[in-house]
């Protein structure tokens, strides 16, 4: 049985986290330097975080990944049949990303993986994404040296998430066909951060004015190097690349 655990106050490359924060125009406003200056603040403090985060995981020999996507792209679902198809392989630890409730989480239990549930609402403002403090906090829930990888469910957002290392080895992102092949042009920091993306729910594709190698030529216009992979979570079509490909990220090294 997977273990639950809810915080009442309150994620294959090398991941060397050498890129600069970009922090946009702030011209338009009176306190321009000062907003600059605190949002240098806030993600210095959040990769300062990660590396402590990274040196959790890496110390107790655990290969971390940031899981992301939009609301409603069947990342759970994915996450399900994943922990479903890796029970017995690996020891798996979710921490379990949402603005509020256990609705996720539940869906998980069960399944063999230790879950430690992170409602940003408790304690974090709400926030629309995970950050590396909030991660570290979460990993007070799981049992790191029982572990081999963690999988962070990051909360359903196609902006924020991807601006926050939070100690992960790679990012992975769930998109779905529903959401239009237009997302990758319209979100491009998220797709851009990714390794692997599943294009998930492919078994809607015939009902859809769409086909599968349009979305895909959509992504690598601007990630030309990610690992893509269609699927259906739903059906299974395809998960098995998916698997083939955790497996591989999860070897230790």
């Amino acid at each position: 049985m997977g273990r639950f655990h809810r915080h009442d106050d309150g994620t294959q490359h090398d991941h060397e986290h050498d890129h600069e924060h970009d922090h946009g125009d702030h011209r338009g406003y009176a306190t321009g330097t000062e907003r600059i200056e605190v949002l240098e603040a806030i993600f210095a403090e959040n990769d300062n975080r990660a590396e402590i985060n990274r040196t959790a995981f890496e110390s107790n020999g655990i290969r971390a990944l940031n899981l992301m996507s939009s609301p409603g792209s069947g990342k759970t679902t994915v996450l399900a049949g994943t922990l479903d198809a890796l029970a017995g392989e690996f020891a798996v630890g979710i921490v379990e990303g949402d603005i509020a409730t256990d609705l996720d989480a539940a869906k998980l239990g069960g399944r063999g993986a230790q879950i430690s549930l992170l409602n940003t609402s408790n304690g974090f403002g709400g926030e629309c994404h995970l950050d590396a403090p909030m991660v570290h906090r979460a990993l007070d829930g799981l049992d790191l040296p029982a572990l081999d990888l963690v999988i962070i469910e990051n909360v359903g957002n196609l902006v924020c998430p991807a601006e926050f290392d939070v100690g992960e080895h790679a990012k992975a992102m769930v998109y779905s066909v529903t959401e239009g092949e237009d997302k990758p042009l319209k979100y491009p920091v998220m797709f851009r951060s990714v390794d692997v993306l599943l294009l998930n729910k492919i078994d809607l594709i015939p009902h859809l004015d769409a086909d599968v190698d349009t979305y895909i030529s959509r992504v690598r216009e601007v990630n030309p190097g990610a690992r893509i992979l269609p699927v259906s979570a739903r059906t299974g079509e395809g998960m098995n690349e998916w698997f083939d490909w955790l497996r591989e990220f999860a070897r230790p090294r």
